[in-house]
């Protein structure tokens, strides 16, 4: 079966995931997405290195101010009421 074209050129196969869009570039090559994605990306490396500094440099602080460790609660005792005054003597 012959499927040349009246000029002799071969057919070309519609495919739709590799033409270009209207505007002309695919969206990884335009500038906005990319200034977009860039505020939320350095907020997430910001959050990266100041958990990675927070556990380097104090995951193994001991508590010194009186507070109590239960697992991963920290708690603060509550400060003992003051002690009643003595009855006045008559």
């Amino acid at each position: 079966m012959n499927m040349l074209r009246k000029d002799g050129t071969m057919p070309q196969a519609e495919t739709t995931d590799r033409q270009e869009p209207e505007g002309g570039k695919p969206w990884w090559r335009e500038p906005w997405p990319w200034i977009l994605m860039a505020g939320p990306a350095a907020a997430v490396i910001g959050c990266i290195i100041t958990i990675v500094l927070a556990v380097q440099n104090f995951g193994d602080q001991a508590i010194t101010d009186g507070g109590v460790k239960h697992g991963l609660v920290v708690s603060k005792p509550a400060p003992a009421p003051p002690p009643a005054p003595a009855p006045a003597a008559r």
